[in-house]
């Protein structure tokens, strides 16, 4: 088996400082643990300058795109890392998967409208990555035997002399505005619960879009955003035309020598800067009938998309109910594993389980079915993925929420939550809203 080889860097914790000698690279992409604060982060991965992009043709079946993704792995070649030496990433795929690249796995109706013109998914094949590993506190960059010595002497040469950078200019133009005002949030919501007496579902996750116009560099922006709301799911890719800014605290499958996770968020309560009112909320979550309810909901989604690619017997829910806390919201999680069957692999997984149950609802297709019916526009990355699978089968990737697309200089990002018969119309709009508030806020700092 070809190895890759390792160049060794400074240790830094911030990624931003390895980022920034790339940042306006052809097919940059940074995921981020976001440390010190996340709960799961370990390692950071950065790579640029891919040997190819690819996005889907115009009418090419999701199934056919995900077989394009596995021929470019093969073509790119087999490798391992060097003994002893751990890393997630050992050349391959990273990019992302848009909500609606789920329209071209399923059949669904085409009623929302498509007015941000963002591809369904891009991916870039990358032959090296810097990567951070923030349990040893490394930083290497790891070489796929593909890439040849001039490519490799290069990227030694711009990492070992990289300087920190200034930061580029970004300003909001105006305050971000909903796309729908109380009233309409109230009328989508009142239409949910009929389709759930109807017993057409039981949970549909529903979303508003916030938008700004914006001028400059967005990884200011990011640089901003991850400060305020370091998430272990984060992640920034640049696109011709704008950037993917990701500070998601959600994992949405990983893949680790066979082995698979999702972790499921599904219940969500405000932080508060008073520590015994901040405890009361993590306990009224933690108690809460119906947000466990909701996320048990979603467990058992889960548990049957994972069994169409794992090995029968081998699916299984080890945490439920768990406790997760950011900086501005808490979160009720569980973790469903199994182990990919004979024969399947990442993408098949993929194939068999996008979008996430979290951010869809139950039933997945009538759930999807409804929210192409209530928003009036599409989600394009929201609820997505951000992903990395290497030539080995080593796969992790994020539910893509608390995130925005920068793009044709406007900003867009989404809040939502699921809802359920009993649920109250006004509370789940301040939900919606408070989710990504700390996002908002942050980047309303740059207004003029």
């Amino acid at each position: 088996m070809p190895i890759c080889s390792i160049h060794l860097l400074p240790y830094r914790a911030d990624p931003g400082f390895y980022f920034g000698a790339v940042s306006r690279a052809p097919g940059a992409v940074l995921l981020d643990a976001g440390r010190p604060a996340a709960q799961r982060g370990r390692y950071d991965l950065i790579s640029a300058w891919p040997l190819a992009e690819l996005t889907p043709e115009q009418d090419e079946t999701g199934t056919d795109f995900l077989q394009r993704l596995r021929v470019s792995l093969n073509e790119l070649g087999e490798a391992e890392t060097p003994t002893g030496v751990e890393l997630p990433f050992a050349g391959g795929l990273i990019g992302y998967l848009g909500y609606d690249f789920g329209r071209r796995l399923e059949h669904l109706p085409q009623t929302a409208i498509d007015d941000l013109d963002l591809a369904d998914a891009r991916f870039g094949l990358y032959p090296w990555a810097l990567i951070s590993d923030h349990l040893l506190g490394t930083s290497q960059l790891l070489f796929h035997p593909r890439l040849d010595e001039a490519e490799r002497e290069r990227l030694r040469t711009l990492f070992e002399r990289v300087q920190p950078s200034a930061a580029q200019p970004f300003e909001l133009l105006e305050a971000f505005r909903a796309d729908l005002d109380a009233d309409c949030y109230r009328q989508a919501l009142e239409r949910i619960q009929a389709y759930i007496q109807a017993g057409d579902c039981y949970q549909v996750n529903f979303s508003q879009r916030f938008r700004a116009p914006y001028r400059g560099d967005p990884w200011t922006a990011y640089q901003a955003l991850r400060a305020a709301c370091p998430t272990p799911f984060s992640g920034y890719q640049t696109l011709p035309d704008g950037a993917i800014i990701s500070l998601s605290p959600e994992r949405f499958l990983q893949v680790s020598r066979g082995q698979v996770e999702t972790r499921p968020i599904k219940g969500t309560r405000p932080r508060d800067s008073d520590p015994a009112r901040d405890a009361d909320y993590a306990d009224d979550l933690l108690s809460s009938l119906k947000d466990r309810a909701e996320n048990l909901m979603i467990v058992d989604l889960l548990r049957n998309d994972l069994g169409r690619s794992c090995a029968i017997g081998s699916v299984c829910v080890p945490e439920l109910f768990a406790l997760e806390s950011y900086p501005n919201v808490h979160h009720l999680v569980s973790s469903v594993t199994g182990k990919l069957a004979p024969g399947k692999d990442p993408l098949d997984l993929i194939a068999g389980s996008f979008p996430g149950g979290s951010i869809t609802g139950a039933p997945k297709i009538r759930a999807m079915q409804i929210i192409d019916e209530l928003e009036p526009t599409r989600r394009a990355l929201y609820c997505g993925s951000l992903l990395y699978l290497d030539v080995r089968g080593e796969m992790d990737s994020s539910i893509a929420i608390r995130s925005l697309l920068a793009k044709d200089g406007q900003l867009s990002c989404w809040g939502g939550g699921g809802i359920v018969a009993d649920s109250d119309w006004q509370a789940e709009y301040q939900e919606s809203i408070t989710k990504v508030k700390v996002l908002l806020e942050t980047l309303e700092r740059f207004c003029n």
